[in-house]
């Protein structure tokens, strides 16, 4: 059985393990092992280096590095306005609740203050039938519970 990699580990966790190692063929990768080919953050930067510094074709360094180059300028595009930060990896997937907008939040606290006894299958099909979008009790629960986290804290006598 194969001892586990901490250097490996590490990358995944971070969220910067290339995927194709395999397919960086440059030569800093192959001769020297401060280069490691599964670190996506320095395998973009010494492709990027490579044009910038020593000049290399676009479509060379990208060959090299076993990315598109579509890849490459998005690279350029984000270390620019990062730096090295920008060629870290973006958490995929939505970012925040995109259907229980405030209005809809806002929607729904005012039914629940009118009727506290309304279930959530039921505020949810208020939700549908005001605003024509469907939306899981739990996550009405949790954006009530993001908002009431996020009021000012009322302070009691002293």
């Amino acid at each position: 059985m194969a001892k586990p990699d901490p250097k490996k580990a590490a990358l995944r966790k971070q969220g910067v393990l290339y995927d194709r190692p395999q397919d960086v063929a440059d030569e800093l990768f192959r001769e020297n092992n401060f280069f490691d080919a599964r670190d996506l953050v320095q395998v973009k930067y010494e492709m990027l280096r490579r044009v910038r510094v020593d000049g290399r074709p676009v479509t060379r360094a990208t060959a090299d590095f076993g990315f598109s180059r579509p890849t490459y300028y998005q690279a350029e595009e984000a270390y620019c306005r990062d730096g090295l930060s920008g060629l870290v990896p973006k958490k995929r997937g939505p970012k925040g609740a995109h259907k229980l907008t405030g209005e809809v939040v806002d929607y729904v606290e005012l039914i629940k203050k009118e009727d506290p006894s309304l279930g959530m299958h039921v505020v949810t099909q208020h939700i549908a039938e005001r605003f024509g979008i469907k939306v899981h009790p739990r996550s009405v629960e949790r954006a009530l519970a993001r908002r009431r986290e996020n009021r000012p804290k009322k302070k009691g006598p002293p």
